[in-house]
C-alpha cells in the first residue's frame, strides 16, 4: 500500500508510515528493515525520498543504519530522565516499574593523583577510594558505575556493607550534603571494559555521564563516571527562553 494520501512532502509521509508500522509491531525492535529497493517499491516512493526519511529517523534514534549490514529498528529506551534534576539511578528504574539492584565489583584505595588533589582540594595524606558497581533493573545489568572520592568522606565500614547508597553514606555524618552536580554526556560505541560488563554487543552504543558532585560550599565531594546502555536510557533537558 502506497502512502501518497495527503499533500505533505513525501519524506514526511514515509517517516509517519514507518513510525506507525514500528508502533504496530510490523517492524519489531532490533529487526532488520527490508532493503531500500523493497521499501521504496512497497511505499511507492523514490529511493531518494526513502533515504531522506531514513536519515531523519536515524537522527531521531528510531532506527540505526549499519554499514554493509542494513537498517535496524532501535529499541525504545526503558528509562528516561531530565538531567536538570539530580535523581538517582534507582529512582529512574523504579519509575519504569522495575526493581533496582546493585552488584558490587570492587573497591580500591590509592594515593591521590595530581588531578585528584586539584579536583577534591585535598592534601596528599588523604587516600582516594575508587568504587566499581553495576546497577541492575530486574536483575539485568544496565549501568556500570565508577565513583572516586576521598576515603575519609565515607564511613569506615562502607565497603563491607556494599549495598548502601553512596549519597546516603556521604551524608551520614551530617558534614556533607550533595547540593548539585555538573554533568558531561558523551556517546561512545563499544567499550572494551564497560560493554562486556553490561552484556552489550558491538552494535550497542553507550552513554557516558561524567559528573562532579558538589556540596553546599561548592566543594567537589564525588566524581562519578557512569556507562549507561543507550538502548535502555535516554536523557533530556528542559531549556527555558531567557
Amino acid at each position: 500500500m502506497t502512502i501518497k494520501a495527503d499533500h505533505r512532502h513525501l519524506y514526511l509521509q514515509v517517516i509517519d508510515r514507518l513510525k506507525s508500522d514500528i508502533e504496530a509491531g510490523i517492524f519489531k525492535e532490533n529487526e532488520k528493515l527490508p532493503s531500500e529497493f523493497e521499501l521504496s517499491k512497497s511505499l511507492g516512493v523514490s529511493r531518494a525520498t526513502l533515504r531522506e526519511a531514513l536519515r531523519l529517523l536515524e537522527e531521531e534514534n528510531v532506527i540505526v543504519r549499519r554499514h554493509g549490514v542494513g537498517t535496524f529498528v532501535n529499541p525504545k529506551p526503558l528509562f528516561t530522565s531530565g538531567i536538570e534534576h539530580l535523581s538517582s539511578i534507582s529512582s529512574m528504574i523504579e519509575a519504569a516499574g522495575m526493581e533496582p539492584g546493585s552488584r558490587f565489583l570492587k573497591a580500591t584505595e590509592h594515593v591521590p593523583s595530581e588531578e585528584d588533589l586539584k579536583r577534591f582540594q585535598s592534601d596528599g595524606d588523604d587516600k582516594i577510594l575508587t568504587i566499581e558497581r553495576v546497577r541492575t533493573a530486574d536483575g539485568e545489568p544496565v549501568v556500570y558505575c565508577i565513583d572516586r572520592l576521598p576515603a575519609s568522606f565515607l564511613p569506615t565500614d562502607f565497603v563491607e556493607k556494599k549495598e548502601v547508597s553512596l549519597f546516603s553514606a556521604l551524608e551520614q555524618s551530617g558534614k556533607i550534603h550533595v547540593a548539585y552536580a555538573v554533568t558531561y554526556i558523551d556517546p561512545v560505541g563499544y567499550h572494551e571494559q564497560a560493554s562486556p560488563i553490561l552484556n552489550c554487543g558491538r552494535e550497542t552504543a553507550l552513554l557516558v555521564l561524567k559528573q562532579l558532585h558538589y556540596d553546599d560550599h561548592d566543594q567537589v565531594v564525588l566524581y562519578s563516571k557512569n556507562y549507561f546502555r543507550a538502548d535502555k536510557f535516554s536523557f533530556h533537558v528542559v531549556r527555558k527562553r531567557v
